[in-house]
């Protein structure tokens, strides 16, 4: 069993507990964080943690650690955990919900300890640097339905896991989501890119879509590496169209994608961009 982090104890995952009357469970009133680390070493470690702080400030949850003081839980649940996952590839998630009252009542309460959880889990490997060894995604295309803060990443994720499950049932691995606009803002659980004539071309952000630790990471490591990349709102039609379509999460990387709602991406094989983009996201997201 692994372990797990509650309220400034490590325990067994089993062991944790925490009240029905928790705000989190009752109405989802809380901030998350999910970190990749390999071989002990996080990714994008900065810039989680500064997310959790913006979140946690949007809701006015006052931030109960100071970055030093996340980065020391991370370490320790990454060395309790290691005996249990043998492969190294630990992801770490963290949950600040705004604690538990004495009553259920909309507005929040006053005077509560938030309530602090964290627990390890197995990730992926990191992605193969050649596009022959890669496994490519499909994904399903649907009208983004959920709120318009999207932005902040909220654990309220029933909208994210209704347009997730729609892949599911489609038997595809993801959702790639559209407004009314018919622009593409980001998939349930993932940024979107695409690739036409050797331009990469994300969304920009605003509050529509999160703003993935994973994609700044990327963006910077593409232009490092002489990649041509712009930030600008692309149609369904254009991402239908496009040479090469991808996916970044922090347990994704940088994952190819090769057909979206039945509709083959190009040759329908990953392409050669990609092998450029996921050897300058190796080479880079250490950094970052």
């Amino acid at each position: 069993m692994t372990i797990a982090f509650l309220n400034g104890e490590y325990m067994p995952l089993d062991e944790a507990k925490i009240s029905p009357m928790d705000r989190g469970f009752l109405f989802g009133d809380g901030i998350y964080e999910v970190i990749p680390t390999y071989a002990g070493h996080p990714v994008g470690f900065t810039g989680h943690t500064s997310r959790m702080a913006q979140g946690l400030e949007a809701i006015a949850i006052t931030n109960p650690y100071t970055a030093s003081q996340w980065h020391e839980i991370l370490s320790n649940l990454v060395e309790k955990n290691a005996s249990f996952i043998d492969s190294g590839n630990i992801g770490i998630y963290f949950h600040v919900s705004r604690g538990t009252d004495s009553k259920r009542f909309h507005a929040y309460p006053k005077d509560i300890p938030p309530t602090v959880f964290g627990f390890a889990f197995e990730i992926a490997p990191p992605q193969p640097l050649a596009k022959a060894d890669v496994k490519p995604f499909k994904v399903a295309l649907q009208q983004d339905k959920r709120w318009q803060r999207c932005h902040i990443k909220s654990t309220s994720l029933l909208g994210n896991v209704m347009h997730f499950q729609a892949g599911v049932d489609a038997g595809v691995n993801e959702t790639i989501l559209f407004n009314n606009e018919g622009m593409i803002t980001e998939a349930s659980s993932c940024n979107v890119f695409m690739v036409k004539d050797g331009s990469i071309t994300t969304p920009p952000l605003n509050h529509e879509l999160l703003p993935g630790i994973t994609r700044a990471i990327a963006i910077e490591a593409f232009k490092q590496a002489g990649l041509i990349v712009t930030e600008a709102w692309f149609s369904k039609e254009a991402l239908l169209e496009a040479d090469e379509v991808w996916l970044t999460s922090s347990s994704k990387e940088v994952a190819p994608v090769i057909e979206v709602d039945r509709k083959a991406i190009g040759t329908g094989e990953v392409g050669d961009v990609w092998e450029q983009a996921i050897k300058a996201y190796h080479a880079y997201k250490f950094n970052a």
